[in-house]
This record gives C-alpha cells, structure tokens and sequence, in this order.
C-alpha cells in the first residue's frame, strides 16, 4: 500500500510539476505574467530567449542584443522576491518560501520602436520545477557518482519532492477547510440577520395595523 501511495504521488508530482515550455507574445510596453502554483522550499528555473518578427521574411527571428527583458517574481503574498534585467535571452532562479501560487512576469525593457516595427515580439518560456532543476550528469561527474549511486540521488530528490508536494496538498486542503468554514458562517449570521429583520418588520406592521383599527374605532 505503502508503494503504490508513493507511486501514486509521484504521477501526480509528475502531472503537476513538469518542465513547462511555452511561447507567447508581447508588444513594446505590455507585460505577460503567469501563475504557478509551488510547494516551500522549491527551486524553481527558468529559461527565456526572444524573437523579432521580420517583415521581410514574414517569420520570427532572433532579437538583437539591444532588447532586454525584466523579469519580476512575487510569491503568494505577493512580496517581490526577484526582480531583475536581463538580456534577450537570460536565465533566472529563485527558490519559495511561502507555498502557493506565484506569479511570473515578463515584459520588455525596449523603448526603441525600431525593435517592434513588427509589431510582434515572441518570447519563448521553459520553466523548471523541484528536482527538474538538477543536472544530474553535472552532478555525477563533479561527485564522480556511479549511475547505480546517481539513480539513487534521483529518486532520493523524487521522494523529497512528494513530500513537499504532499505538504502542499495538506496546505490547500487545510486552506479550502477554512474558507468553507469561514463561507458557512457568514451565510448562517447572514440568515439570522434576515430572520431578525423578518420579525422586526412583522412586529412593526403588526402595531402600525393595531393603531390604524383604533385610530378608527374598529377595534
């Protein structure tokens, strides 16, 4: 039971937390930004290059080494914890403190309109998660690893992540509880309210009625 819950979790790690590669595209003073959701104490890396569309040959090409890129990253209370130029291609790191989603922004630092006469830059994201991170052929030869010793520092750096997403997963629940709880809560004062205010209303129309009978001698 032990090993299928572990291996459970790592396909879910494995759906959730993979090297993400995307481009999308950006005009001269628009900024995209993206949200991804990570466990504390994750490493996170992340790859950029640029490219210009050219009109001449109606296709994307590299950008020139004048166009810069700015790279901002707030964690889940949205505090900055990077934030930082680089050049059109670049590579930036941060590692979270703080569970929850983070959001990744980039936009570009360019004020030559020259650059965009396109109208179009293409920007082309890879994102790297956890132990995705970790060169392990860097890794090997620098600690002069076996690949048996290698393979076991991988799945030693898996384990480690499940648990951090484990953790995570506990976090979100315990978060989801305290909504719903805090939900319930204000939707009963809220019905209390609206029963009170029923009330108050039946006993006012009940003395305005009692005082329009005796104002006209009915009762």
């Amino acid at each position: 039971n032990v090993c299928i819950k572990y291996v459970q979790s790592f396909l879910l790690l494995a759906w959730f937390y993979p090297s993400h590669a995307l481009y999308f595209h950006i005009g001269e003073t628009e900024k995209k930004c993206l949200i991804e959701e990570i466990p504390d104490e994750t490493m996170v890396i992340g790859k950029y290059r640029t490219q210009l569309w050219d009109k001449q040959t109606n296709s994307f090409l590299p950008s020139t080494p004048g166009l810069g890129m700015h790279v901002e990253i707030k964690d889940p209370d949205t505090k900055i914890i990077l934030s930082r130029q680089y050049g059109s291609d670049g590579r930036f790191t941060f590692t979270s403190h703080t569970p929850g989603e983070h959001q990744i922004c980039l936009h570009s630092n360019s004020t030559k309109m020259a650059l965009f006469a396109g109208g179009k830059l293409r920007v082309h994201l890879d994102i790297q998660v956890g132990e995705h991170t970790n060169n392990y052929p860097e890794i090997a030869a620098k600690d002069k690893l076996t690949e048996l010793q290698l393979r076991i520092r991988q799945l030693l750096d898996q384990v480690e992540q499940i648990q951090k997403e484990q953790n995570y997963q506990r976090y979100r629940e315990e978060r989801f509880r305290m909504t719903s709880e805090s939900t319930n809560q204000r939707v009963l004062w809220w019905s209390i309210a609206q029963t009170l205010i029923l009330i108050i209303t039946c006993i006012w129309q009940m003395k305005h009625l009692k005082s329009f009978f005796e104002a006209k001698k009915l009762v």
